[in-house]
This record gives C-alpha cells, structure tokens and sequence, in this order.
C-alpha cells in the first residue's frame, strides 16, 4: 500500500517546542500555496478575453486547477489551516466554473444542425514516422462527462469536510480527492487512446489507494487488492486492444481508428479480436460480469469515495470508452450484441443479488452494478442517447444514495440495516433526500431515473427483439423491490437496536447542503430531456439535440406511454411485493427464504463468483505457484546453482588429492599419462 508520508519528528517536534513560531511557518506556508493558487486562477481568466469568449478546446485547464491542488496538499496539508480542505474544494470549484465557459462557447458553436467538434494539445515525442500526442477532444459526450464529474466531486468535497472531520489522514484524503477529479477529466479529454489509458489506470490507482484509505484495517486492504487485481485483469485486456489498434492503423487517435473501423479499413476477424479486447476495460473498470465482484468490496473506503468514485464517475468511465468508441463496436460484427447481453446479464444479477444484502452500502453497490449493466445495454442497443442520459441523471441519485447512507452510517456507526430501523423520525431530511433518491432510482415518473429509464427502454424496443426489453422490464420491477425494502428497513418501522436509535441524529449542515443539492438534480435533470426545457437553458433543444448517435441528426425524445407507464407500473408493484414482503420484521421474507433454501443460498452467496474466483485462486493459480516453486527449487536451485556450486568443489577437493608434492607420485601420473597416451595412438593407428 501507498501510504501518506507523515510529518517528519523533527517538524512535530519543533512544533511541539515552538508553537508560536510553527504558527508563523504555517501561516507563511498556508499563505505561499494559497497564493500559488490564486495566481495560477489569474493565469487561467487571464485567457479569457474582455468579450468572455472562451476556446472550448482549452477545457484542458479544468484538471489544471485540482492538479494543482494536489501537489499543494502533498507539499503543504501539514501547514494549512483545517489541512488544507479549501484548496481541493476551490479548486474543483474553480474546473466547475470554467466548465461553463466551455458549456457556454461549445453551445455556441451549434449551427446548420451540428455542433463543432474542439480539439487542442500539442506532440510530446516524435520518431519519425511515429508520434505521440497530449491531445484534447471536446465533444458532446465530453461535455455531458465533466458536467456529472466537476458537480458531483464538488458535492462530495464539500460532504467530505463533515464526514471526514477528524480522521487522522483528512488532508491526504483531500490531496487524493483532487488527484482523481484531475485523471478523471483527463481521461474524459483524452483524443488518444495512449492518453486515456495513462488517466485510465491513475484513476484505478487512486481507487486502489482510496479504498484502503483505513489501512489499519484488514478488511480494507484486501478489498483494496481485489479492486486492483481484477480490474487490472480487464486493463491488460484493454491495452492489447489499443496495441492491435495501433498496429492496423499506425496512430493512437481515437478518431482516425473509429474511421478505420468503419470504411473497413481493418478485416473483420482483427477488428472483433481488438474490439473485445478494447471491451474487456469497460468490463473491468464498469463492474460487467465476470469482472464485477470487485465493486461491493470497494464499499470498505470512506462513503464519500463510494459516492463520487464507485458511483458515478470512475465506475462510468467503461460506459464513457463504449459510448465514446461505439461506431468502432457497431462495425465489428457482433460485439455490439456482446455488449447488450453482457449488460442485460449485469443489470439482471446485480438487481437480484440486492435484494438479500444486509449491508446498506453493499445494496446500493449492487444497485450501481445493475444501472451500470441497464447502460451498457442501452450502448448493445445502439443508443448513445439513452445510455448518456441515464449516465448523467444515475449518477446524481446514486450518489445522494451513497451519501445519504454516509449519513446513517455517520450518525448511528453502523451499516447493517438489520441494526437500524424508524431513522425517518430521528433524521427526518436525510430521511426525506434518501426517499428521493431511491424513487429516482426505481424509475417513479416524475423523478430523473424515469426520463432516463424510459429513453434506454426505448431505444432497446426499438434496436432490439422483444426478448431483451422483457428482460429489462423485469429488471425494473427487481428494482422497485431492493429499493423499497432499502428505504424500508432504514428508515421506517420500529427501531431494531434501542441503543442506535437513542444515540441517532441529523447531520451537519455541511453534510446536508450535497444532499439538498443532489435531490433538486434528481428531481429535475431529467426535464432537459423535453425541447422548451433545453431552449430554456440556452440549448438547441432537448437531451436528445444535444448528445446523439454519431453521424446522425438530433432527435427530439418523445415518451412511448404505454411502455413508460407500464415500467413505472412494475416499479411500483416491485414496491408492493417489498412492503409486503418486509412488513414488521420481515417474518414473510424469512418464509420465502426458508421455502426455498438452495435458491436463497445461490442468491446469498452472489451466485458463487467470489468462491469460483477463490478456488481458481487455491488451486489454479497457487497450484501453479507451487509448481514453480518446486521446479525453482529442486531444478534451478539445487542443480543448477547449487549443483555445479557442488560439483566444483567436489572436483576440486578430489584433485587436491593429487598435489602431493612427493617425486615418486608425479612420475608415476606421468607414467600413466605415457600409457594412455600410447594406448590412443596405437588405436587410432590400428584404425
């Protein structure tokens, strides 16, 4: 594990002896990184001309302002005042306000039915031929991508000063905070493959170093080290994709590639090899079976990280390469179909695992597993639209549930919901903002999830046979039963533990501002979905106008009500059977369970992935290890080293029997000598 240096003995000891003189250094510390910042914003609206006009291709200085802040906090936290949390939340408030300059001209650019693609950056190394480029690439999907990163890391920083309060590492976890929002939105930059796979894996590595945020214990670390090795298995996967890429074409440009795919530049047989390999980094790093058991694991970092790194943005970043590469799936024949049934897999799983979890933040892990499959099906299907859409509003009621959870947890210490019980009537707006969520989740009209639910559903029926929309449909209805019993559970009915529930309370106000935020945007984000609403906000029209499937015109999303209504329908039935199910103390649950034993089982244990994974472990890869060891050992040790070690000091320690130093001996060795001599030449003669 990468742990966070500590202040050295000698500065703790200094400033244990010399208090006021340490609080001299710190303010002339705190004073030199703040106006290290302040200059470096200057710089940045310096570019700016008096006009306001500002080049969406320098969206480059967003991670700027969190990079920046991230070597400030390794350098200073120990100097600045509260460690330093102001300059992560500055500066990730500074790449939001910069975002909507870029929102601002981008939108602007929109004529003749298109908008104008944005590209900046400069070649880092050339070889002739060869060239490797630091490029930018701002787009529509890229657009979409930084909005839900800048917001949501900003409510997550502004939480994080509440809910992290007093831990012994809070500046290192600010410094980690602006680390990733700075590879998160070079990544969503990227114009090359080379790049985004750079982000792509510092990205992983901040998840890594995040998740075992409480090294001390066991628990975490080893959830750090299944993140890192699984995802790292999907990873391998997608540089052999980029690598292939590469050698049919000769450039990393993602959109030179996408080009080469679809004028079939490329055979069919290479162009489906490289694009499964490209697919199985999405598998990894969005959570798509096999590759998914790594997520609810990762619940053991602080909530604050599940809410902004494995809720909404990093676990996105698959949905993001798809979505951002789709013409390339569309053109290899059948990996689109690969895509859409992994996906339907996913999302069905996933919902089902859900509802037997005990563990809040594993139920809502799981729930993010499920959308995470709803999006890649929706991108099998054909529909960028839809899958960016659901992309934007899941991540702001997943993240409300992750914090409102963050909430409970900080409140009664602890995450089992078996503990809790009644919390609606001892932390009413918690309460309130969570319900929010967990209706905008199941898909309830007139919440976000339902807009965004609704165009996935669509574009399926409209791509797809029936057979996948059934299935999806019966993910809905999966959807409605987990959440209700989430919500159920938590907040209503009678307390389970009396001690819990006397020693409960509301959260700060720094803690319920996110929640507030958070609830207005699942509640309304999915209004841009209608033409008024986007012209209101000075878009061409709706969500549909503005991200679209490549090459095509925009689209005005026009609600199918009969399949709206129904889904709805099913959600609200999926509420019913949980109501029912998990009334007082869930005895008809236990009934269900007790009936049907092995079922329950297969459920309970997550359908065996993780034994299936730990037994290949046991004796697939351990079993390899032991056979190595021993070929090590026995082979290239003992014989190899050791055995000619042996050897020559057997030779030698028998010839120094021969140096006797006595004449009689000698003449005697030569006198042999003379008559093996003698022996050979008369042979070789005779022949």
């Amino acid at each position: 594990m990468l742990l966070p240096l500590p202040m050295p003995r000698a500065a703790r000891r200094y400033q244990r002896l010399h208090p006021t003189a340490w609080a001299w250094w710190s303010a002339l510390a705190g004073t030199i990184a703040i106006g290290v910042f302040v200059a470096i914003v200057a710089v940045i609206f310096a570019i700016l001309d008096i006009n306001g006009h500002f080049d969406p291709g320098n969206a480059w200085i967003m991670p700027v302002f969190t990079g920046v802040a991230f070597i400030l906090l390794v350098l200073f936290r120990n100097f600045l005042p509260r460690k330093g949390d102001f300059i992560s939340i500055f500066a990730i408030a500074g790449a939001l306000t910069i975002f909507f300059f870029v929102l601002h001209d981008f939108v602007g650019g929109y004529a003749n039915g298109a908008f104008t693609v944005y590209r900046s950056g400069f070649d880092w190394l050339n070889v002739g031929d060869f060239t490797l480029r630091i490029g930018f690439y701002v787009d529509q999907i890229a657009i979409v991508m930084l909005f839900v990163v800048c917001v949501v890391a900003f409510m997550v920083n502004v939480y994080s000063t509440g809910y992290m309060k007093g831990e012994p590492r809070y500046g290192w976890f600010f410094a980690m905070l602006s680390l990733f929002a700075t590879a998160m939105m070079t990544l969503v930059l990227a114009d090359n493959f080379l790049l985004m796979y750079v982000c792509w894996e510092l990205v992983g590595f901040c998840s890594f170093i995040l998740i075992g945020f409480y090294y001390e214990r066991r628990s975490a670390i080893e959830a750090a080290k299944k993140a890192f090795i699984t995802t790292r298995a999907g990873d391998v996967g997608f540089l052999i994709g980029i690598i292939l890429f590469w050698r049919a074409t000769g450039t990393f440009d993602i959109q030179t590639i996408i080009n080469a795919a679809v004028t079939h530049k490329i055979s069919d047989a290479y162009l489906i090899t490289a694009t499964l390999f490209l697919y199985l980094g999405a598998v990894g790093k969005s959570a798509q079976v096999p590759l998914h058991v790594w997520l609810p694991d990762a619940m053991e970092g602080p909530t604050p990280v599940s809410a902004l790194i494995h809720a909404a943005t990093m676990v996105v970043a698959g949905v993001y390469l798809v979505a951002r590469t789709l013409p390339i799936f569309e053109a290899a024949p059948g990996c689109a179909t690969v895509v859409l049934v992994v996906g339907v897999i996913t999302a069905l799983m996933a919902a089902i695992i859900a509802i037997v979890q005990t563990d809040l933040k594993k139920v809502i892990a799981y729930s993010t597993i499920s959308n995470l499959g709803f999006m890649m099906a929706a991108l099998g299907a054909g529909t960028v639209t839809g899958a960016m859409f659901h992309l934007m509003t899941h991540a702001f009621f997943k993240a409300l549930l992750f914090l409102g959870a963050g909430s409970v947890i900080h409140a009664t210490g602890t995450q089992e919901m078996g503990e809790m019980g009644g919390l609606g009537r001892k932390m009413p707006w918690t309460a309130l903002t969570f319900i929010i969520a967990g209706v905008a989740n199941a898909g309830i009209f007139p919440l976000a999830g339902f807009w965004s639910k609704d165009e996935v559903l669509k574009g399926v029926l409209d791509h797809q046979n029936a057979t996948y929309l059934i299935l999806l449909l019966a993910w809905v209805f999966i959807s409605g039963v987990y959440t209700m019993r989430m919500i159920k559970l938590t907040f209503f009915g009678r307390p389970r533990d009396a001690h819990i529930y006397e020693h409960a309370h509301e959260s700060p106000p720094n803690m319920l501002l996110p929640l507030f935020v958070l609830a207005i945007l699942s509640v309304v984000a999915g209004f841009v979905a209608f033409e008024g609403v986007g012209q209101a906000l000075g878009f061409p029209g709706g969500f549909g106008r503005f991200v679209t499937p490549y090459g095509e015109a925009g689209e005005v999303l026009q609600v199918v009500y009969p399949l709206a209504w129904g889904a709805t329908a099913l959600a609200l039935l999926g509420f019913v059977v949980a109501l029912y199910y998990w009334a007082g103390v869930g005895e008809r649950a236990a009934a269900v369970a007790r009936a049907l034993p092995d079922l329950y089982d297969l459920v309970r244990n997550k359908f065996y992935f993780d034994d299936l994974y730990q037994a290949l472990v046991n004796y697939g890869t351990l079993g390899v290890g032991r056979v190595v060891a021993w070929f090590d050992r026995q082979v290239v040790n003992d014989t190899g080293v050791d055995g000619t070690a042996g050897l020559t000091g057997f030779t030698g320690y028998e010839l120094k029997l021969t140096e006797t130093g006595k004449i009689p001996t000698y003449a005697l060795y030569i006198a042999l000598g003379v008559v093996v001599l003698a022996f050979v030449a008369f042979s070789v003669y005779g022949k």
